[in-house]
């Protein structure tokens, strides 16, 4: 029994560090990033037909200080959140709870009369691939979420009065037609889940996505802990000065709009997130059907040219549920992406559904040449790893 035993525990340990070896180190290619587009910290790494073939992490979890990031340090996803949010729609539909087109008032058929409407006719399809004619970010988002501040209940509770704050004002156009990004569709839909599982969008996300998939870094919120430095802080750049952020009330969005981008986790965890997508069904765990999986990143609507679009929001290509569709010049064929910042942190994932192939990359600061420097980086990984154009 011993030597079966000690013979177990060879075999396990000699595969693990084949499997370390096997991983190639991305280290090399992220430092030079560093000091050409100012960034703290970049991790990257890159995965095919499931298996997570190189990773790196580089720079420090503060700027000026000397605390190097590892491989397994926690980084902040912000709206790459909401292709999770629009997986936990997908299994409610496929049980039959919901429909692609259910309206908000059939969800809520206690509120309808109190709602907009053109507000209560919004369908799911419509908020999860922003076309619901809510409109963007504006000075209405901004009045309701300073008002959440002193909401009292759990963030169910609070998301529901979300929901019928913003159910009384008008629609920016009307629904269906064309494409606005806007975090409060995002809000709707975790009401909409919320309200039909009984369970907070948090408990749901962590329930349903986090353990399933073996995410053991996920969570939610900022991912590092107050008075501590156990994770990269956020940053941001002040009159051309970069300055960490600390841990606290104002280092990430409110947890009220949790459903539209507030997820962490290292990036190891982010590829096996963006390799579960990319095999589109080929593995476990079966969350959904393939079909559905495919659904999810079929395009929806096209989106118009924004040149000043806001780091992690979309510039250009298509939108479908949490995904885009973005062409570009070093891929023969249209890759599934999407964007993600809470305005100090900025995450990328890029899927190639053809090859089973993915890709993602996080950094502590966002920002336009925080951008700039993740195209580039993608172009590479992509033409080195996945396939040349």
């Amino acid at each position: 029994m011993k030597k079966a035993f000690i013979l177990s525990f060879m075999v396990t340990t000699l595969l693990a560090v084949q499997y370390i070896q096997a991983r190639e180190s991305l280290d090399g290619i992220l430092k030079p990033y560093l000091s050409k587009y100012e960034l703290p910290a970049l991790a990257a790494a890159v995965v095919k037909k499931g298996e997570i073939i190189s990773a790196g992490a580089v720079g420090t979890r503060k700027i000026e200080a000397n605390i190097p990031v590892t491989i397994n340090d926690k980084f902040h996803l912000g709206s790459d959140t909401k292709a999770m949010t629009s997986l936990l729609a997908a299994m409610l539909v496929e049980k039959g709870k919901l429909r692609w087109d259910s309206k908000i008032g059939e969800v809520f058929p206690e509120a309808a009369d109190k709602m907009n409407k053109d507000f209560k006719n919004i369908t799911l399809t419509q908020l999860l691939s922003h076309t619901s004619g809510i409109a963007a970010d504006n000075d209405d988002f901004g009045r309701i979420l300073t008002a959440s501040c002193e909401w009292e209940g759990n963030l169910d509770e609070m998301r529901y009065k979300f929901l019928l704050e913003r159910g009384k004002l008008p629609l920016d156009r009307a629904a269906g037609g064309t494409f606005e990004y806007s975090n409060t569709n995002y809000v709707i839909a975790g009401a909409i889940i919320e309200r039909l599982e009984g369970k907070t969008w948090d408990e749901l996300i962590t329930e349903k996505i986090f353990y399933p998939l073996e995410l053991k870094s996920a969570g939610l919120g900022m991912q590092g802990t107050l008075g501590k430095i156990d994770a990269p802080l956020a940053h941001t750049s002040e009159n051309g000065k970069i300055k960490a952020i600390l841990p606290g009330p104002n280092s990430d969005n409110l947890a009220i709009i949790g459903p539209a981008g507030i997820a962490h986790m290292s990036v190891l965890d982010f590829a096996r997130w963006a390799g579960w997508n990319a095999g589109e069904g080929k593995r476990k765990p079966f969350l959904v059907k393939a079909e559905t999986m495919k659904k999810l990143h079929t395009p929806v609507i096209s989106m118009p040219e924004k040149k000043d679009a806001a780091p992690g929001t979309p510039a250009s290509g298509k939108y479908a549920f949490g995904w885009g569709e973005l062409s570009v010049s070093w891929a023969a064929h249209p890759l599934v992406y999407h964007g993600g910042s809470n305005g100090k942190n900025l995450a990328h994932i890029w899927l190639d559904t053809k090859e089973d192939a993915a890709i993602v990359i996080t950094s502590n600061i966002s920002g336009h040449k925080t951008t700039e420097a993740f195209y580039s980086l993608a172009k590479e990984l992509y033409t080195k790893y996945i396939k040349k154009p």
